[in-house]
């Protein structure tokens, strides 16, 4: 085997073999990444949950506040529970997902 042939041989292989190898191993590797794991899951989950609590517990004390003194409106809202619409729609999502899973 001359020089030649060589440098072609191992060209071949670069092409063929190396450099699809490695454009598969980042798109696997992006691919994974872009996942939420099962724990990531769990954690959101769990912030969910301790959202919703708070969120009960705020409405329970404006409208405590509001019994004694009803000219109290809380601070960027113009009727009660109208913030409610972003957990809200987090419930029609988390609703879509289980239905999904069935």
């Amino acid at each position: 085997m001359d020089t030649g042939d060589v440098i072609g041989l191992v060209a071949v292989v670069a092409l063929f073999i190396v450099l699809p190898w490695i454009i598969m191993h980042y798109v696997t590797r992006w691919k994974t990444a872009a996942t939420l794991t099962s724990g990531d899951e769990a954690l959101l989950d769990e912030l969910y949950r301790l959202a919703r609590r708070l969120d009960e517990r705020m409405a329970t004390v404006e409208r405590l506040v509001t019994a004694d003194h009803p000219e109290f409106r809380p601070l960027g809202r113009t009727a009660p529970g109208s913030d409610d619409e972003p957990l809200g729609e987090l419930e029609r999502m988390l609703a879509d997902k289980k239905g999904l899973r069935k």
